[in-house]
């Protein structure tokens, strides 16, 4: 693919942004990203998945590519004049590739852990706001800067990611905050020099990867429906989800290798 990168090995994938010069998202890269965490959820090769930009980035993402926003919006269908009409679904509703790319990561069959340096700016905040787990690097920024380019957007994402004060203030200025901030606020898991990212990471990475993937899925799966309700309701729903999981012949593996002193052996059975 072009813009998007994806490595996997010990059941973590490892997924790279790399649209030079600044990893600005148009429709195109939209829909990539989409592709590849819906492959990601299909397949069976991964249980986990870290989301960075190429080491050594200074920007993790710089929001929306402002040059190709308009042709998204365009009344008529078509990205440049004379062009082919676009898919009717993304004519009538502009922001829908922006959608599925974002759901593609919250709704992802195995967890996603994001792993940003250098400046996250609008989007770049919604992705990680859609991750499971996030790490940063120290030099690490956050910003919504919509405001200061005349449009407004992802402020209910950041909210989930780093509260609703914190989230107003960063809608309403369009002011960096600093990993150190976010990490007191509990927004992220770890703040570690940039050369170290990768491996903060992957230390979040590697015990999934070695859990029971069917449980990994239904795990995650449970944790995101539960979010939105009340205690009782909350709670009732992952009892049922326990059912599930045990419907499986990994989860007796599971047991029976912890009571055994092994590593078990999972067949995604």
């Amino acid at each position: 693919m072009g813009h998007v990168q994806v490595e996997i090995a010990d059941r973590i994938a490892v997924v790279t942004l790399s649209r030079p010069p600044v990893n600005a998202f148009d429709h195109a890269l939209f829909a990539e990203l989409a592709d590849v965490f819906n492959g990601l959820s299909a397949g069976r090769d991964a249980s986990v998945a870290i989301l960075r930009a190429a080491p050594g980035a200074k920007i993790f993402c710089a929001g929306v590519d402002l040059a190709d926003s308009p042709k998204r919006y365009r009344p008529d269908g078509r990205f440049e004049d004379g062009g082919e009409q676009i898919d009717a679904r993304y004519h009538v509703d502009p922001g829908r590739i922006v959608r599925e790319c974002f759901w593609s990561i919250y709704d992802a069959g195995i967890p996603v852990i994001g792993a940003v340096e250098g400046k996250v700016i609008g989007v770049g905040v919604a992705l990680l706001a859609n991750c499971d787990l996030v790490v940063a690097a120290d030099n690490a920024t956050f910003a919504l800067t919509e405001i200061n380019v005349g449009v407004l957007g992802g402020v209910r994402h950041t909210q989930r990611f780093v509260g609703q004060f914190l989230a107003k203030r960063m809608f309403l200025t369009g002011e960096f905050v600093g990993s150190d901030e976010l990490y007191r606020r509990g927004a992220l898991e770890a703040v570690v020099p940039a050369e170290q990212l990768l491996d903060a990471a992957m230390a979040l990475a590697v015990p999934i990867s070695k859990k029971s993937p069917i449980a990994v899925r239904l795990a995650k799966e449970s944790a995101n429906r539960v979010e939105e309700l009340s205690l009782k309701d909350g709670y009732r729903l992952e009892q049922d989800y326990t059912g599930r999981v045990k419907r499986h012949r990994d989860s007796d593996e599971a047991r029976i290798a912890f009571f055994e002193k092994r590593d078990p052996e999972f067949r995604w059975e």
